[in-house]
């Protein structure tokens, strides 16, 4: 943060200097900050107008600072290190002993979503202060092995790992028509160590897939368990497919994406398919909301062409979802975004939702945190963590006062815009009102 020093001697001529500092430490992403000082010269009396003057360059100091100096930033996956071209699609949460989960997809020879992509993952104990070395979790040779979507059962202890397979060599466009040679399917992982070691992956569409579907996905992000209400228990997950629609226009027809959820009641034992909302709807996270008890809340990447998000609600554990309805205070640019229950309400204390997506109608840029203390009604309060490229995140809590995102970014350029996967760590108050 900021300080300011002076002099308590009397100043006949005064000038402010800026002096940047670091502070960084091994695994410690370095923070920069800025130190104001006085330089005056002495003499007997300080005169009113001088002490005026003074006060208000201690002002402008203040304020010329950014609000984002007291964001830790780490870079956790980047782009051309450890065997891999490109890191995309990043997922994070905290299993039950409180290790940071981070995982993301490794694409081996170029920045496609299609081609020899693994799962990979990266484990912090300290709060995301420092990282281990990646992990492979999924590989399937040439193929797509991505779209990680864990979600932690906080009876058990165990997180179970959603993620989509498709034959490297298959496009998307082809898929969702079906003239691709293979499909796109949901498979499951476990562990039952907090990360640490992973099962082989199962098989799942034959449970969790509508035959007439072609495109699919899990998450991106993560999956939550119902804490309150008469699903309290339930593990839920967020996807999206791509259906037959006569009046569809994507991928120049007749399709259109939607949104669905999956879950299971035994604690992963066994999954199910849970309803859907459509049309024009796709990548998707999902939140508990506080009234009435076991509400949820499904905010979509939308395809209906206003420049925001989309969200659908329901009141019976995800097995039916209302018709998408705009939510124009949530702008975007066609991306994923991530959704958090921070914290419940508590006594006094407002229930906090917290959001972060690429705020821009129009480009991947300006990633941004904000912040609900209404179960997502107004999101008043925001913080700017990357102003230049940036596009997909995942929100997870730290503490009582602290969140983290993990986000991909880079620079504006086209050759540097996947260039990093970075963590961000900040504080609640760092959250400003906006206008």
């Amino acid at each position: 943060m900021r300080s300011e020093t002076g002099s308590m001697r009397e100043p006949s001529e005064m000038s402010l200097r800026s002096c940047p500092n670091t502070e960084a430490s091994a695994g410690v992403a370095t923070r920069a900050t800025t130190t104001f000082e006085f330089i005056v010269p002495t003499r007997p009396v300080i005169r009113p107008i001088m002490r005026l003057l003074l006060a208000r360059l201690a002002l402008i100091a203040r304020l010329i600072s950014p609000a984002a100096a007291a964001v830790q930033q780490t870079d956790i996956f980047v782009a051309g290190q450890d065997g891999y071209s490109t890191y995309r699609i990043p997922a994070i949460i905290r299993a039950q002993n409180g290790t940071l989960l981070a995982l993301c997809e490794g694409r081996k020879t170029n920045a496609s979503d299609r081609g020899d992509i693994d799962m990979l993952i990266k484990r912090s104990t300290d709060g995301g202060r420092t990282w281990g070395p990646p992990q492979l979790v999924w590989d399937d040779g040439e193929n797509t092995c991505g779209n990680p979507c864990p979600v932690v059962d906080e009876t058990t202890g165990t997180v179970w790992l959603f993620g989509t397979h498709n034959l490297g060599a298959d496009h998307e466009t082809d898929i969702i028509n079906k003239r691709a040679k293979g499909t796109r399917t949901p498979w499951l992982l476990r562990s039952d160590d907090h990360g640490k070691t992973w099962s082989r992956a199962r098989a799942m569409a034959s449970a969790l897939k509508d035959s007439s579907w072609g495109w699919y996905a899990t998450g991106p992000g993560i999956g939550i368990q119902i804490k309150f209400g008469p699903h309290a228990g339930r593990l839920v997950v967020p996807c999206d497919h791509s259906y037959d629609d006569p009046k569809g226009t994507l991928r120049a027809g007749p399709y259109e994406y939607g949104s669905h959820v999956l879950y299971s009641d035994d604690h992963g034992r066994t999954w199910k398919l849970g309803g859907t909302t459509r049309p024009k709807t796709n990548e998707c996270q999902v939140v508990e909301v506080t009234s009435p008890p076991g509400k949820l809340l499904l905010n979509m990447r939308s395809y209906r062409e206003q420049g925001c998000r989309a969200e659908s609600f329901s009141w019976d554990g995800g097995l039916i979802w209302t018709a998408p309805q705009d939510q124009p205070a949530l702008i975007e640019p066609k991306a994923q975004a991530s959704l958090l229950r921070f914290r419940w309400p508590v006594e006094q204390r407002a229930g906090i939702l917290l959001f972060s997506n690429p705020a821009d109608a129009g480009q991947r840029v300006r990633m941004t945190v904000r912040l609900s203390a209404d179960d997502g009604q107004t999101w008043p309060r925001a913080l700017v963590l990357h102003e230049e490229f940036s596009a997909y995140s995942s929100l997870v809590s730290l503490s009582d006062t602290e969140a983290g995102c993990l986000y991909e970014r880079g620079h504006d350029s086209k050759a540097k815009k996947y260039e990093r996967i970075t963590f961000a760590r900040f504080n609640l108050q760092d959250l400003e009102k906006t206008p």
